[in-house]
This record gives structure tokens, sequence and C-alpha cells, in this order.
């Protein structure tokens, strides 16, 4: 894509400007409420909030439980000279 001019405009006591739709769709923000903004190496960057490590994993696990499927794939079993461990 070409790049699309834009104005920076006084906002308050802050500087922002428009980002036009079509950008806005490319980055698959049209329908967001917030986004990560940062700059790496002097270039502003704009994108879909990153969800945390492991995000929804809690969730999943109590609806697999819930639904009966969490017994072991494997079952029990040890490993050879388990019994000389010392714990």
């Amino acid at each position: 894509m070409q790049a699309i001019h834009v104005s920076i405009r006084t906002i308050g006591n802050s500087r922002g400007f428009v980002v036009p739709k079509p950008i806005l769709a490319q980055a698959g923000l049209e329908n967001a409420t917030d986004a990560e903004m940062l700059v790496e190496n002097g270039v502003i960057v704009v994108r879909k909030p990153t969800k945390p490590v492991r995000s929804g994993w809690a969730e999943a696990a109590r609806q697999v439980a819930a639904a009966g499927a969490d017994e072991l794939v494997m079952g029990e079993f040890g490993n050879e000279g388990d019994a000389e461990l010392a714990w």
C-alpha cells in the first residue's frame, strides 16, 4: 500500500492524528477499542494488544474437566530408578 499523508494536530495537551479507516482495516483494528503503541527504530508501531501468555488456559481446563475429558491418556507410570530417589 502507498503511504497516506496525515496531519498532526493538537489534542488538549497532546498531539495526535486520525488513523484512516483503510489503515485500521489492514491492521485488523477496525472495531478495536484499544491498541498497543511503541516506537521501534524511530517508527511508530500501532498493533493489536498482545494477550498474556497462557491467556484462557484456566477456563479451557475447567471446560475440559466439566466435560469429564480430563483423564490421563497413558495412565500412571513411573520411571526406572524412581524407587531409589529421595524426595
